[in-house]
């Protein structure tokens, strides 16, 4: 297989083969790919979502209720650092058209001979679809358990702020919800084991190092990285919304559905 041509490296995102092993091997270095407030926002959701299932069939309401604020406070960071953050978590940088995911996973089968930096184009559709269920899953909770058969801390906290029935559809769309994402959680992990098994690349090594492993010749674009003051301000301004939110509904009384 050629090593990449000195300037003829593929942009962040697109197709190619990411040299993704345990280590570092001959001909190959480190290149920076993944920011840590990306990881930090995938792995916190790897835990949260058992979290989430564990506290409520538990009657843990207090924990679910911290799970669920502490979701909507990474989902919110998330979205805005896909617009103003690093290069490959930017939403324009990898969500390409859906004909050219379908392109992509129809050669699924093909080691790519390129360099692979960030997501591709099905990973970045993936990436979307698990933001909004996540996003919907959270929103819906303020709403849910507008019922007086419910104890204080199993109210979402703006559920007094809407008609029962609105709360009810809130509710139903809150667990229903959930099993989506376990199915696309599902689909994800298949995923990761046909890229590993079919394309030779490992995808779990760089989130969790943040590294890539590429070949030594290789002089394409390096993925810029956000600056860690704008990750700071952009957490804590989703915290405080998520504060500010959860206030509004505080003298009605309410917990986190």
């Amino acid at each position: 297989m050629a090593e990449p041509k000195p300037g003829k490296g593929p942009q962040p995102g697109q197709g190619g083969r990411a040299y993704t092993g345990a280590g570092p091997g001959p001909g190959t270095r480190r290149l920076k790919v993944w920011d840590p407030w990306v990881r930090l926002v995938h792995w916190s959701i790897v835990l949260l979502i058992p979290i989430s299932f564990w506290t409520a069939k538990t009657d843990r309401w207090d924990l679910h209720l911290l799970a669920g604020y502490t979701m909507l406070t990474l989902i919110l960071f998330r979205i805005a650092w896909g617009l103003v953050g690093s290069h490959t978590a930017r939403f324009r940088n990898f969500l390409k058209s859906p004909l050219e995911a379908l392109r992509h996973l129809g050669h699924l089968r093909q080691r790519p001979a390129g360099v692979e930096i960030g997501h591709n184009a099905a990973g970045g559709w993936m990436v979307l679809v698990l933001l909004l269920l996540l996003l919907t899953q959270a929103t819906t909770g303020l709403f849910a358990n507008h019922d007086p058969g419910f104890t204080y801390s199993q109210h979402g906290p703006l559920s007094m702020l809407v008609s029962e029935g609105d709360s009810e559809l809130a509710t139903s769309i809150h667990v229903r919800v959930f099993w989506v994402i376990v199915a696309a959680a599902v689909l994800h992990i298949l995923a990761i084991i046909a890229y590993r098994v079919l394309r030779g690349q490992n995808l779990v090594g760089p989130m969790l190092t943040g590294d890539l492993k590429i070949p030594v010749l290789y002089s394409g674009p390096q993925p810029r990285m956000g600056h860690p003051l704008l990750a700071i301000l952009l957490l804590a301004a989703a915290a405080g919304i998520v504060w500010y939110v959860v206030g509004l509904g505080a003298g009605a009384g309410g917990g986190f559905g």
